[in-house]
């Protein structure tokens, strides 16, 4: 899996993490142990999409490798671009800063999505 991460990667990502986790975790029938199994899942891969994107967001250094790799400017260019769009990923506004935010805010519920249709 490549570590490609953008806001137009990210959700499709999650719903599909989501599905598998709850795929894999159907299969757990102590209902306490399944809960706690899904917990650790879910923090843990929200937390590792979070630290990720937003340190991209925020053009951390250590983050370098992902942008130079996907051939972006810098991680706030691959975020906001994906190497689809051309907005200006220097001079965001604060409405541009407040849509990312909310972006931020759908990865649990895009998470949330795959197990709902892993249950169907």
């Amino acid at each position: 899996m490549l570590p490609y991460d953008s806001f137009l990667i990210d959700p499709p990502w999650l719903v599909s993490l989501g599905f598998a986790y709850g795929k894999i975790t159907e299969r757990i029938e102590d209902v306490e142990k399944k809960a706690k199994v899904r917990k650790f899942l879910d923090v843990s891969t929200i937390g590792i999409f979070y630290v990720t994107s937003i340190s991209l967001y925020f053009n951390r250094e250590w983050t370098r490798w992902i942008w130079e790799m996907c051939k972006a400017e810098s991680g706030r260019d691959w975020m906001i671009n994906s190497g689809v769009f051309h907005f200006d990923h220097e001079n965001v506004s604060p409405r541009g800063h407040a849509i990312s935010a909310a972006m931020f805010a759908t990865y649990p519920l895009a998470l949330k999505l795959g197990y709902r249709l892993a249950e169907r």
